[in-house]
């Protein structure tokens, strides 16, 4: 029997093995605890994270409003460091509930992807 988080890396590994970040379009990588929520955008030919936000400190609301606040966090950021487009890496979770979440909150915020 397959456990939750084995099933989780089986899908990350096939996912991360058709997208990669460059400078230009990093990749927005989320992850999603129990409790908090984390984006960063990654740089993966120079292995750098470029930019990053998280839910720590954010009480506020659900948590699907929170993971919506760091979304547009980190597109605020990426705006500053001068990127406009990214490629979503969803790291394995459904497209779904807080992950979809910051994703609108990034795309609310300019960012393209």
């Amino acid at each position: 029997m397959i456990s939750k988080i084995q099933r989780r890396y089986k899908i990350k590994a096939r996912i991360r093995g058709k997208i990669s970040g460059t400078a230009e379009r990093p990749r927005l990588c989320v992850f999603r605890s129990n409790k908090q929520i984390y984006a960063q955008l990654i740089d993966d030919v120079a292995g750098k994270t470029v930019v990053s936000a998280s839910s720590k400190g954010l009480t506020e609301g659900t948590k699907s409003e929170i993971a919506a606040k760091v979304g547009e966090a980190v597109a605020k950021k990426a705006q500053d460091a001068g990127i406009t487009s990214v490629v979503f890496d969803r790291n394995g979770f459904l497209f779904h509930g807080r992950v979809k979440s910051l994703a609108d909150g990034a795309r609310k915020g300019g960012l393209k992807f």
